[in-house]
């Protein structure tokens, strides 16, 4: 059975992984990648974003046996670093726990680094310059055309699993060919986002806080850096396509780009002499997401990864998410192996709630970043999850804590205490039914008690 052939389309972060793990359990395995090998060739084309790799990522890692190598990859970041106007910074830090921090990691390395993985099975053949043109679901065939060929070319599996993200042939096909009910929405955020860069300084030193996600928030739009390896940032604008003073419909020039971020970011400006250069090098991108259902047709086909749920990048779980699609696959499959539709059926019910919820808290902490985290009574909101988290460590975890940190729960668990959590805490805030000031025991039980009472209202209401 285990000589079964499994087709992967396309060899990105989920795709690699996949590969690797269906390679360490004994099937055959080949995948095929539109793009060249990103190991021999720079593909990146100012597209990266940094990644913000977690523990739901990081659970992936222990399943595949890798762990201390991705860690080798990884630098640590402890908190947000807030900019203001006028430069001065606020640390605010992810958890009351010292052990809980997110990592920056550079998406290539850990593509190659799962690539080089997967390829050390003799089970698994990685193909790339193949690009997917369409599925035949029903037959369980793809049809490729190489790019330096235009050869076309059809091949045949036991089962296709389309890795190949947001723009996925697999998705493609479910939706034109109409065979099934396939339901699919798409959205778009008035924001794009573009790529700049901090470069090191001469001595390969940082020009900044190393061990941060830096935020600009100003609003309607931000700045956010991630640090790297070699001591530069990669940095990224999010500004609105048509709205505001200033937008990526007319910043068209260097002067109006200098000027732009003298007036809102100058302490980042000032670390960026190469600026107007990045701005027009590189593209301007646009944030969406996908949401569909099924994810699968039959025993034949199924959808992971950003194929099947791209989100926006606002909560560094995009990565983490199809890393944890590979675990919960992996669950799936030790109860149902031999038989791939019942695999399939049972991925899509126990995996879909936590993706689309996780999409959801994406476009929530949007609105966060940009402006809620310059908000007084947010800022007092922060204080009082870290006292809580470093007071009481097995008691209280935030939202963020437990999207972020709590990777034995699903994101929709998460979502739904977090939610309730943060709006009892704000609640009683305006309320001034607590304050900072106020005794952290007596705080904790006021917490829990509203937090209850929300999430009673919501299971009443059908939420649950």
């Amino acid at each position: 059975m285990k000589q079964q052939n499994i087709l992967i389309i396309g060899a990105g972060l989920c795709g690699s992984l996949l590969a690797l793990r269906l390679g360490q359990r004994g099937y055959n395995v080949a995948v095929y990648e539109m793009r060249p090998d990103l190991r021999t060739t720079d593909i990146s084309a100012g597209r990266s974003i940094n990644l913000a790799f977690s523990d739901r990522g990081n659970k992936a890692m222990k399943l595949v046996g890798i762990e201390d190598k991705v860690k080798a990859l990884c630098i640590p970041m402890n908190g947000r670093m807030l900019h203001d106007k006028e430069g001065q910074t606020f640390l605010s830090n992810y958890s009351g726990r010292d052990y809980e921090y997110i990592n920056s990691i550079s998406r290539g390395e850990l593509n190659g680094l799962l690539l080089t993985e997967a390829e050390k099975h003799e089970n698994v053949t990685i193909h790339f310059n193949k690009k997917c043109q369409s599925v035949d679901f029903e037959k369980t065939t793809a049809r490729f055309q190489d790019y330096n060929t235009k050869h076309e070319f059809i091949e045949d599996a036991d089962c296709i699993i389309a890795t190949d993200g947001a723009g996925s042939a697999l998705r493609q096909s479910y939706f034109l060919e109409r065979k099934f009910l396939f339901s699919f929405s798409q959205h778009w955020l008035t924001h794009g986002y573009k790529e700049l860069s901090i470069l090191p300084n001469e001595d390969g030193s940082y020009k900044t806080y190393k061990n941060a996600l830096h935020i600009w928030p100003r609003g309607d739009f931000m700045v956010i850096a991630l640090p790297n390896l070699d001591g530069s940032f990669t940095v990224t604008l999010f500004l609105s396509y048509d709205e505001g003073e200033y937008n990526f419909n007319n910043l068209t020039t260097p002067e109006i780009v200098t000027e732009f971020f003298e007036k809102e970011f100058p302490d980042a400006l000032a670390l960026m002499p190469n600026l107007a250069e990045d701005f027009f090098e590189n593209p301007t991108a646009p944030l969406g997401t996908v949401k569909c259902s099924p994810w699968h047709y039959k025993g034949n086909t199924l959808l992971m990864g950003d194929s099947a749920h791209a989100i926006v990048p606002f909560y560094g779980q995009g990565m983490n998410a199809s890393f944890e699609d590979v675990v919960v696959f992996d669950g799936v499959l030790d109860q149902y192996e031999g038989d791939w539709e019942a695999v399939f059926s049972e991925y899509n019910k126990v995996r879909k709630k936590d993706t689309d919820a996780i999409a959801d808290l994406a476009i929530d902490n949007f609105h966060e970043m940009k402006d809620h985290v310059a908000n007084p009574i947010f800022q007092e909101k922060r204080k009082i999850e870290m006292a809580l988290e470093k007071e009481f460590p097995e008691d209280y975890s935030s939202k963020y804590s437990l999207v972020t940190f709590n990777e034995h729960i699903g994101y929709r668990e998460a979502m739904l205490r977090g939610r309730a959590q943060d709006k009892a805490i704000l609640n009683m805030l305006s309320d001034g039914v607590i304050s900072t000031e106020d005794d952290i025991n007596d705080i904790l039980d006021k917490v829990k008690t509203e937090t209850e009472a929300i999430l009673e209202d919501d299971r009443i209401a059908g939420l649950k």
